[in-house]
């Protein structure tokens, strides 16, 4: 039941004055780099306190992607029940905006049962999107992606990557360089309009009518890498190699443009060897993962504990932030 608190104003005369404030309903966050056991985590909360669980993970949208991404194993989908898994076809556009309104909508039918709702995963952007809005950013002309695209397959990438890299050191330091679509779309606003996409970033956050527990799992470097790898040589024992090899047709979809993938591709084009292509894999990810804490330590409010925290702590810990 949801809490209700009520405030009595006495005024100087005989009548009296009542207003109540209505508890908002909360969402827990739980973040933190990949491999480093939110899932687990975002699991124990969700049947602690009878929620369900959001993924905003946005590399476990897609139905076709499973090894490597990373998916919640059947048993522990069946643990809790989660939304925004494999739930998308690679050949659909799906945009964080997209996500940004599903999830507000789930959440919205979700608090009709419930006080808390758990949402869980290393996409900062995706998080940020649900708890603070996105940011508005003015239109480009068709022709400047085009321009851009001619570029990347005539010079490459890196081509591309120099050029933000002067233009926009920020954003270039926050997101996945690797990815062409986002080097892409970020030159497009420069262009644009001569100003970094940084600059377009927003100041205020948007009006939600729940609140919102931020938990962040982490660890030392050394861990969190040792954890990837493992990672990794896992995924390639589980398969990662032939689920990447279905997929390689269409290895140009937006979809397809992430860390696991992107490697073996390489590997069927006989760019580089299968023990180059799963180095290249590990390293990436390290990268990556060094990317996400950067963009949540910029985060004041998420509350960090280390990967292997009794969950008796961190239970306590939200407790005590939800009765504030």
């Amino acid at each position: 039941m949801m809490q209700i608190f009520v405030t009595v104003a006495v005024l100087p005369s005989t009548q009296k004055s009542f207003s109540m404030t209505v508890k908002k309903p909360t969402l827990i966050c739980v973040v933190g780099p990949t491999a480093i056991g939110k899932t687990a985590l975002a699991i124990k909360i969700a049947n602690h306190f009878s929620a369900e669980i959001l993924s905003a993970d946005s590399r476990q949208f897609y139905k076709e992607m499973n090894i490597g991404t990373a998916v919640p194993s059947f048993e522990e989908l069946a643990t809790a029940p989660h939304h925004f898994i494999q739930h998308k076809r690679i050949f659909e556009t799906y945009t964080v905006g997209d996500f940004e309104k599903e999830a507000l909508t789930k959440l919205e039918g979700l608090f009709t049962q419930t006080e808390i709702a758990v949402m869980v995963g290393g996409s900062g952007l995706y998080v940020d999107a649900v708890v603070k809005g996105l940011d508005k950013f003015p239109k480009t002309a068709p022709e400047i992606r085009e321009d851009l695209n001619n570029i990347l397959d005539r010079d490459g990438i890196i081509t591309l990557q120099n050029e933000l890299k002067i233009a926009d050191p920020d954003h270039y330091k926050n997101i996945d360089h690797n990815n062409p679509r986002r080097v892409i779309r970020a030159l497009e606003i420069y262009r644009e309009t001569g100003k970094p996409y940084s600059s377009f970033l927003r100041n205020k956050d948007a009006e939600r009518n729940f609140s919102t527990i931020y938990i962040g799992l982490t660890a030392e470097r050394t861990v969190i890498y040792d954890r990837i790898n493992q990672r990794v040589d896992m995924m390639i024992a589980a398969g990662l190699v032939e689920e990447a090899k279905k997929l390689y047709k269409n290895k140009d979809l937006n979809a397809l443009q992430t860390v696991g993938y992107r490697e073996l591709f390489n590997y069927f084009d006989e760019k580089i060897t299968l023990e180059e292509a799963i180095s290249e894999i590990k390293k990436n990810t390290r990268r990556f993962a060094k990317r996400q804490l950067t963009w949540f330590r910029k985060n004041e409010q998420i509350i960090w504990f280390n990967y292997n925290t009794p969950f008796v702590e961190i239970f306590t810990k939200i407790n005590a932030k939800n009765a504030l």
